[in-house]
């Protein structure tokens, strides 16, 4: 009976292609990552441009509407006052206004506020991998 036994390679030439196959897929797996995070900035990116402009554009036609509408009103207010207090109309009117126009610097303001920072998703994601990459350290 006899035995085969396989010579291992235990040498350098073994211990430098394991460890030439372990450090390449690992580059790999980070070039993986850092790919699947890009694609995830750019589309969280896009994704802000496009409420952007979007929120400008209604913002703008908002805006212009009630300006219209604002104006009008106050000119029909003045213009039923012309007779009897045309100046206490043309104040009060200016009053309305500008305590409306505060309130909504205030809205805004608030509004600013509240909004969850930009890449949220992204940042997350890459704390994520941060702690993966140290637990496995």
């Amino acid at each position: 009976m006899a035995i085969d036994v396989e010579p291992q390679s235990s040498g350098p030439a073994g211990l430098t292609g394991g460890l030439f196959q372990s450090l390449s897929s690992f580059v790999a797996t980070l070039v993986t990552v850092a790919h699947t995070r890009l694609q995830l900035l750019t589309t969280e990116l896009q994704e802000e441009v496009q409420r952007a402009a979007q929120l400008l554009v209604w913002a703008f036609i908002a805006l212009f509407a009630a300006m219209m509408a604002l104006f009008l009103g106050a000119l029909t207010v003045i213009f039923v006052f012309w007779e009897t207090h045309r100046l206490l109309a043309a104040l009060v009117m200016t009053g309305v206004l500008l305590a409306l126009a505060v309130g909504a610097a205030l809205v805004m303001q608030a509004k600013i506020k509240s909004k969850p920072p930009m890449l949220d998703n992204t940042l997350a994601e890459l704390a994520k991998d941060r702690d993966q990459l140290r637990k496995h350290l």
